[in-house]
């Protein structure tokens, strides 16, 4: 049975940039016996290194490599957008700064988790100014900045005041639900990558697939704030392959040119060349396509006009590794309808761990 609940678990913990350290515990306990060792670098990121498996027929030759092993690194990041508190006015309403990319056309009239040190709280989130009942046809056609949303979690100032410091954070509050072959949740972006750095293991043990290379699987911080934790992570492990696990446009919808839709949703994992910050490396390109191939697991080439991934950073860390991103085509993406295709989750999956083994 495919583990969806642990990615609902992923997706409904909340942690924006620089506050990752639920979404941190939830992975560190489930990695439990995957890898030989697990650290927490200074930014947050949690390192996870597994040390070649040989197969019998290796071991009977000596399984002795002549230098180290091959060490390819998977960067997934565990940060969803979000907010900080920056001030509480005199009314109790909090006032936000954002931490990543919104559209705020997505914002109005939204649930939200308000995370404290002693609790989380309920809330809601709308812009200022007045409603519908009250606005002029002028009022209607304007789309507010970000600056302009507030959230009221239904309390006095003064009790607000007493649980709420500027710097405590907000996330969403949408449930990760099932929809026909779909999961629509917020923070798709990117637990899908945390699940698929833990469950591209998992299948390694669960097939008794041996692997030659050195894994190190990063979970990592910051990212929707510029890549952060994997150009830290990155320079510690210096990988000599990154693979950049991430989510990408899925713009299969009403509304966008055939031209743009970047990927498409049941039509397998995306094989990510090319972005705003990095573009792939075409050797492991074409060495990911034949492992997709020989074991018929569907993809598709993808190229995003904007936007970047933590596959840069790996490609750009020391003295520089190979780098190529294996993404999961999403539609809606920086909404609280995140949707993926379930075969396309899978899809990534498999070919991670395909690709693993067979890595000299």
């Amino acid at each position: 049975m495919e583990n969806i609940a642990l990615l609902k678990r992923l997706c409904e913990t909340p942690g924006i940039p620089g506050r990752e350290e639920r979404v941190r515990a939830l992975i560190e306990k489930e990695v439990k016996g995957l890898f030989d060792s697990i650290e927490t670098d200074a930014l947050g990121s949690l390192i996870c290194r597994r040390s070649p498996r040989l197969s019998a027929k290796a071991r009977g030759k000596g399984g002795k490599q002549a230098s180290r092993p091959t060490r390819v690194m998977l960067l997934c990041h565990m940060d969803e957008i979000g907010f900080y508190v920056s001030s509480i006015d005199k009314n109790g309403f909090l006032w936000l700064n954002p931490a990543g990319g919104f559209d705020t056309r997505n914002l109005f009239s939204r649930r939200v988790t308000v995370v404290t040190e002693t609790g989380d709280l309920p809330g809601v989130m709308n812009p200022g100014g007045r409603p519908i009942h009250i606005s002029s046809p002028k009022d209607r056609e304007k789309v507010p900045e970000v600056k302009e949303f507030f959230v009221d979690i239904g309390l006095p100032a003064d009790q607000v005041r007493k649980k709420i410091r500027i710097g405590d954070y907000v996330v969403m509050n949408e449930p990760c639900i099932e929809v026909g072959n779909k999961v629509v949740s917020k923070a798709l972006d990117n637990r899908v990558a945390c699940w698929l750095g833990i469950e591209s293991v998992r299948k390694l043990d669960a097939t008794k697939s041996a692997h030659a290379c050195e894994v190190v699987v990063a979970f990592t911080t910051q990212e929707e704030v510029g890549l952060r934790g994997a150009r830290t992570a990155s320079h510690a492990v210096q990988p000599d392959i990154g693979l950049g696990i991430d989510v990408t446009l899925s713009c299969d919808t009403p509304g966008v040119p055939e031209e743009e839709a970047v990927t498409r949703q049941g039509q397998g994992f995306g094989l990510h060349l090319k972005d705003s910050s990095f573009i792939a490396d075409h050797r492991l390109v074409s060495e990911v396509e034949a492992v997709a191939k020989k074991n018929r697991i569907p993809y598709q080439r993808t190229i995003l006009a904007a936007g970047g991934q933590d596959g840069a950073a790996a490609q750009q860390a020391a003295a520089g590794a190979r780098a190529v991103g294996i993404v999961v085509g999403t539609r809606y993406i920086h909404t609280v309808t995140e949707m993926i295709d379930k075969k396309d989750l899978f899809a990534a999956r498999d070919v991670l761990a395909a690709y693993i083994s067979g890595v000299e």
